[in-house]
């Protein structure tokens, strides 16, 4: 699709998901019925959307939204609340000091409403104790570029992914976490058969069916597998001795650290518990295979040795001098549509802004001289767990929170829950009345969200995109820098924060980074500062450098310079450390934990969306099928999981993909979701020295059956409280909510119990019902006028009914007199189909729809089952699954 032929009414937009950043043709009908489609424009996505950006148009509603500001959980005007933070702000400040204060914001921000926080406190109240969730993703990639490139930039471009002949996906589930780039290396094996991909993870995760091979590498031993192919690659006379000799610098050492620590593959292959066979072919594949892209995201960085991680990676390709050169070079995906963005106007707190340096002093002289600013930070601030760490000692009395959940996303998040309600003024800005955080806050400012936000955003391979607004204004909801802007003039910043329209930031951001920077920074966009509105307005997709106006740069460092201070990049000599874990008898399991593939961050958006709520509804554990068995689990039964902080309740999965010894859980519960959902109250605060990201992947826990007195799930079309269940989640349905329970105590009498939680005060309800109360078994469905309003399911064990068949009566307007003799069996009547659970979330196909057409149309590949059924011909995350059931 052109431009050209596109609705009148569609805005091009760009997806508030992960960093791959795709492009979004949003659309608002007569009704105000969002729609949206990928942008065939775009070149990150050229039209492709995940699951979850095909679902936005429906997360828009303003159901459960912040819509004006509020002190103590009472409503008030803007100039109260604003009062309220600048007052609170500048009281502290005034008996404490300026480290006393605190904003901890997001990539989820764009990239105007992240520079003026920034600005506002590095260079006005003068203290660098501002960090961002990205730390909690990226900031070892940060610290891992910087001292092999001297900067923070990312070489390559999504096109490198074609262009390759190897690519390396370590530490990365891209199908799941970056699935348009996954569907991008998938169609590049298509279009060129000898394009090889080598996926490194301890899980066999979906990504793996694009693999020609796996290693399931013991967890924390990425830098001896790393340190291996640098030695291998030496032995076999692969160094690039032209550019190793003239553009870097520090080979020598770190091939004594490698040697040392990997001096065979049959040593190496001992250490990550691989085959040598697999060791061998992996280092001859990178050997012989000149273009070669390695991909590394989360599984690398969040680690206590990530940093390590980055550079051994980093190593191997200034080895061979594959960087800067199409097709080839070491490839971060970051985790956030805006975390680049964060880390261009200096969000991390050891940073200042346009890529440049707090311990640096003429950088510090520089960027005061711009902003003409009172103060400039001198010493970097607080990493994001040392900043609640802070908080909670009482160190730090005032934090102003943007765009983010720290209650459920940092590790020990008990601990930061209970520092935050210690804490003296806690400001949340948010789009989302009710989270964890929201929850422990004093002010609450009402922020624009996706659809209402103006601004830019810069996804993984540099590329600076618009997000334009198609819907109004809510309330009193407003943008995130302006709320910043008014803060700053009653702090008495008025002069240095008089900015009338978005493009005016953008433009200062923009000058900042040309200022005199003589190509001596990455980081230069100074060919947009002349940009008026309308120009800013038009922006099209660009990836900065950019130096003259429009034309931007699509691969770094060609020219074979590097911004250290002689202009080479630098091989850093790694010597293996294990992550910091204590296993022992009491908890002698690792907990990884990461992302599904429907659903984002903590659900505050994701979680409206139906479909993207079905493919998992709730909570779970994946645990290898021995593991299991060795504490009494089946699959399907509740488990509690416990680290030496907290304990979650979880349903139970077993696979063989997961690696003996290891589990995972998945970050995006929360109590809005589930009673104990919140998996990072589980997670050991350490961080990497070097970068301060937390080790999300490295957690010592222990596992044992929950066994409740009794086993349950409601569907109903109302929010209820859950209040006296003992474990409870909740997944949006079509027209109704899924809530899965149970409790320790059974009832004396169900149907009392049931029409009591059900029907509320209401006397003329239409209530059908079954008790067998020897086996302790319960159903009772409550209808209204020949619809379904509400059904409960009670067993004494987890195993109940299929919810999809009961969930497909919530849409109908009428029941059929068959299915009304269906509800209390749960089944459907002859005729009628169960789709089971659904496994493609884009067109809600469910496993047994999926299955009879393989049987009865003998259909034999997926691309078959998409022709019949539509399965996995959107994004294709569910690709491998289908591919699963064929072979099944």
């Amino acid at each position: 699709m052109n431009s050209e032929n596109l609705p009148k009414n569609s805005v091009k937009t760009i997806c508030p998901y992960c960093g791959v950043g795709c492009g979004v043709l949003a659309s608002v009908d007569e009704q105000g019925q969002v729609s949206v489609a990928g942008d065939p424009d775009h070149p990150a996505n050229l039209g492709r959307l995940c699951s979850k950006g095909a679902a936005l148009g429906e997360t828009v509603g303003l159901d459960g939204r912040l819509l004006h500001p509020e002190i103590n959980g009472q409503q008030v005007e803007w100039d109260a609340a604003l009062d309220k933070v600048a007052n609170g702000f500048a009281d502290i400040i005034r008996e404490h000091g300026p480290d006393a204060v605190a904003f901890y914001v997001s990539g989820q921000l764009l990239t105007e409403d992240y520079y003026l926080a920034n600005k506002l406190m590095k260079g006005f109240i003068g203290s660098a104790n501002i960090d961002t969730n990205s730390r909690l993703c990226m900031s070892s990639t940060v610290a891992g570029y910087k001292r092999a490139l001297g900067s923070d930039t990312v070489p390559c471009s999504y096109e490198d992914l074609e262009r390759a002949k190897l690519i390396v996906l370590t530490g990365s589930n891209t199908a799941w976490c970056h699935p348009v780039l996954f569907q991008r290396i998938n169609q590049a094996k298509k279009d060129n058969p000898d394009l090889m991909v080598v996926v490194i993870d301890p899980r066999r995760t979906t990504t793996c069916e694009i693999a020609d091979l796996h290693l399931p590498l013991q967890p924390g031993t990425d830098t001896t597998l790393f340190n291996g192919l640098l030695t291998y690659l030496e032995q076999q006379g692969e160094v690039n001795s032209l550019f190793v000799d003239n553009y870097t610098d520090g080979a020598a050492d770190a091939l004594v650290a490698a040697k040392a620590s990997a001096p065979s593959t049959a040593e190496v292959a001992k250490t990550c518990a691989l085959t040598e066979a697999d060791v061998t072919e992996f280092y001859r594949l990178f050997a012989r295979t000149e273009r070669v892209v390695t991909v590394f995201s989360q599984g690398v960085n969040q680690s206590s040795v990530g940093t390590d991680k980055v550079n051994s990676i980093l190593n191997c390709h200034l080895l061979t001098g594959r960087i800067g050169r199409p097709g080839m070079g070491p490839f971060s995906f970051t985790g956030q549509t805006n975390a680049m963005g964060g880390r261009e106007v200096g969000g991390l707190a050891n940073q200042l802004a346009a890529h440049m340096e707090i311990d640096n002093p003429e950088h510090r002289d520089l960027t005061q001289r711009f902003w003409q600013a009172p103060l400039i930070a001198e010493e970097n601030g607080l990493k994001a767990v040392e900043m609640f760490e802070a908080i909670d000692k009482g160190e730090i009395k005032a934090v102003w929170i943007m765009c983010t959940n720290p209650v459920v996303s940092l590790p020990d998040a008990d601990r930061v829950r209970v520092g935050l309600e210690k804490c003296p003024l806690v400001v949340v800005s948010e789009c989302i009345r009710d989270t964890d955080t929201t929850a422990v806050a004093d002010v609450l400012l009402p922020a624009l969200t996706w659809g209402e936000k103006d601004g830019t955003v810069t996804n993984s391979e540099r590329r600076i995109s618009r997000s334009r607004p198609f819907l109004p204004q809510p309330g009193d909801a407003r943008a995130d820098w302006w709320i910043i802007s008014q803060v700053a003039r009653r702090l008495g910043f008025a002069d240095a924060f008089d900015y009338e329209t978005v493009a005016d930031v953008f433009r200062e951001h923009a000058a900042l980074s040309g200022f005199e920077n003589e190509s001596k920074r990455d980081f230069d966009i100074s060919g947009l500062s002349g940009l008026d509105r309308k120009a800013y307005d038009a922006i099209e997709p660009v990836q900065w450098p950019v130096k003259t106006s429009g034309e931007g740069t699509a691969r770094m460092f060609s020219d074979g310079r590097f911004y250290t201070p002689n202009g080479k990049a630098r091989l850093v000599a790694i010597n293996p450390r294990a992550p910091v874990n204590t296993i022992d008898d009491n908890f002698p399991l690792i907990l990884n934990t990461g992302r599904t593939r429907d659903q984002w961050h903590t659900m505050t958006r994701t979680g409206k969306a139906a479909r993207l709520s079905e493919h998992s509804p709730e909570p779970y554990v994946e645990m290898h099928p021995d593991d299991a068995k060795g504490v009494m689990l089946k699959e399907g039964a509740l488990a509690q999981v416990f680290s030496r902080r907290g304990e979650v309740i979880v349903r139970v999965r077993t696979s063989q993909d997961q690696r003996p010894g290891s589990i995972f859980i998945p970050i995006h519960w929360n109590d809005q979701f589930a009673s104990q959902g919140r998996v990072d109250a589980l997670v050991n605060p350490v961080v990497d020295p070097i970068s301060g990201q937390p080790e999300f992947k490295q957690t010592p826990v222990r596992v044992k059956p929950y066994q409740p007195a009794w086993h349950g799930f409601l569907l109903t079309r109302r929010r209820l409280d859950m209040d006296g269940v003992s474990y409870w989640s909740c997944a949006t349905g079509d027209g109704f909510y899924r809530y899965e329970i149970a409790g320790e105590q059974a009832e004396l009498d169900w149907p009392v119990w049931a029409r009591g939680m059900l029907c509320a005060s209401d006397n003329d309800v239409n209530w059908v019902e079954y008790l067998d109360a020897k086996a302790h078994r319960y159903r009772g469905v409550r209808m209204v006028e020949n619809r379904v309003e509400s059904c409960i399911f009670i067993a004494p064990s987890h195993e109940l009914p299929s919810r999809s068949w009961l969930a497909g009566l919530f849409v109908k307007e009428s029941l059929l007199e068959d299915e009304r003799k269906g509800l209390l069996l749960g089944k459907p009547p002859v005729g009628q189909e169960d789709v089971g659970r659904i496994v493609c979330a884009c067109f809600s196909v469910g496993i047994n729809t999926i299955t009879t057409a393989i049987k009865e149309q003998n259909l034999k590949s997926a691309e078959e089952i998409g022709l019949a059924l539509k399965a996995g011909t959107n994004c294709g995350s569910c690709v491998p699954e289908l591919k699963s059931l064929l072979s099944a």
